[in-house]
């Protein structure tokens, strides 16, 4: 070796500093273009009233908060977990508030390859999952989802990382469950998760007469859901009973369904029948959908592919959601990874999925509150419609992969072993 050439062991740091200055610097320019752009971080201040008036003992439920007159829309238990936001002020809130969601974009990411990849998990690959982490959340930031997250101060990037926290845990996890159940009991959408894990544990019991870590999780989620909301019954009754017999079929406290930002199918249909009120047309869309949807979900579980069942039960809750707002998609995230990691045109498919995710071309419509939405043309109603297209059309693709492989159900276990062998797709050097 000559003696000016770096030694392996000096050599190997360089790439995870060079990926931790990019996430830096991307990260920084970020907060900047977020300051330029007058972020209000409206939603993190609906938060704080909220903690604010189950503080001062007020009724959750009749709270209004800020100029936009907003309401909450949230189980009793999310007050209670707001309850930090009101021991600082409302700046140093803010600044905390945007760099928790920046540090949860890295954990987002960093679950999403281990879901994709269980590999990179192994002490041997845990520079590589950091490396590959950094770079791709230096880019992902940038994503319309995120972007709006961080914009209002939303929660999503917290509730997708418990979710894949619980699904990236080792088996026989005692843990599993914890992060789903909670999210559920904050949330409520989070619940379709229980769904795939109760359905694909019954089936390998049925198969296997034995207990899984698809079912352990799934009662594990369902216990911590029961849990804490028969505690906030307990410790709030009064806005429990509100919140579960009347504000929780109150959609229309949300928003209006027809809004640019709301993509889900509801939202679709609102636009294209110029109506806030789809009906019956949502609901027979949401059950044809939803269900041949989670019945991809529920196979590709079965089959020990786990990747493939989260990420599909994600986009089907945002799909049959009431209102999905578009920040709520920060699912892409690991949506992106996977395609990646699995389409034969990696860069093709994964450029043209990130582009429609990165493009912001739902706000390129008229969206103000004179609710022009209502009266929308065609090329209007395509650009309104941007992530509900994308995700119809992934979700199309992949059920015509199904149709066309037919391979045999492969193991967990044997997809890991697999994929030590392989060339690593996502960790590309």
């Amino acid at each position: 070796m000559s003696p000016s050439a770096p030694s392996p062991s000096r050599a190997r740091p360089w790439p995870l500093v060079a990926a931790a200055a990019a996430c830096l610097v991307s990260f920084a320019a970020f907060w900047v273009a977020q300051r330029v752009a007058h972020v209000n971080m409206l939603d993190v201040m609906v938060y704080r009233a909220e903690a604010e008036t189950l503080r001062a003992g007020g009724d959750l439920y009749a709270m209004r908060a800020t100029s936009a007159n907003l309401a909450m829309t949230y189980p009793p238990l999310a007050a209670v977990l707001f309850l930090p936001l009101t021991l600082v002020d409302v700046p140093l809130m803010r600044t905390l508030s945007t760099a928790g969601n920046l540090l949860l974009v890295v954990a987002l990411v960093r679950l999403s390859l281990r879901l994709v990849r269980p590999v990179l998990a192994s002490p041997a690959r845990r520079a590589d999952l950091w490396r590959t982490t950094l770079w791709v959340a230096a880019v992902v930031v940038w994503c319309e989802p995120v972007w709006t997250t961080l914009r209002y101060g939303q929660i999503n990037l917290l509730v997708a990382v418990a979710v894949l926290w619980d699904f990236t845990r080792r088996e026989g996890s005692r843990w599993a469950g914890l992060g789903i159940g909670l999210a559920t009991a904050v949330k409520l959408t989070p619940g379709l998760f229980v769904v795939l894990l109760l359905a694909a544990g019954l089936l390998l019991w049925r198969r296997d007469r034995s207990m899984n870590q698809w079912l352990r999780t799934a009662l594990t989620a369902t216990g911590v859901f029961l849990v804490t909301t028969l505690a906030m019954v307990v410790a709030l009754p009064t806005d429990s009973r509100t919140f579960w017999t009347r504000t929780l079929f109150e959609t229309g406290r949300v928003g209006h369904k027809e809004e640019t930002a709301n993509q889900s199918l509801s939202g679709v249909l609102a636009r294209l029948m110029h109506t806030d009120a789809p009906g019956l047309w949502w609901l027979a869309a949401a059950v044809l959908l939803g269900g041949a949807a989670m019945a991809l979900a529920v196979r590709a579980a079965v089959r020990g592919d786990k990747a493939v069942a989260v990420v599909v039960t994600a986009f089907t809750a945002l799909m049959v959601s009431p209102i999905s707002w578009s920040h709520h998609w920060v699912w892409c995230v690991p949506l992106l990874i996977l395609l990646y990691d699995r389409s034969t045109r990696a860069w093709a498919v994964t450029g043209a999925v990130g582009l429609a995710f990165a493009s912001f071309a739902l706000w390129w419509v008229p969206h103000d509150p004179g609710r022009p939405e209502l009266d929308q043309n065609a090329g209007q109603m395509l650009l309104s419609a941007v992530y509900p297209l994308t995700a119809t059309a992934v979700l199309a693709g992949y059920a015509l992969a199904v149709r066309r492989t037919r391979l045999p159900a492969v193991p967990e276990a044997t997809r890991e072993a697999v994929a030590t062998r392989e060339p690593q797709a996502v960790a590309k050097e």
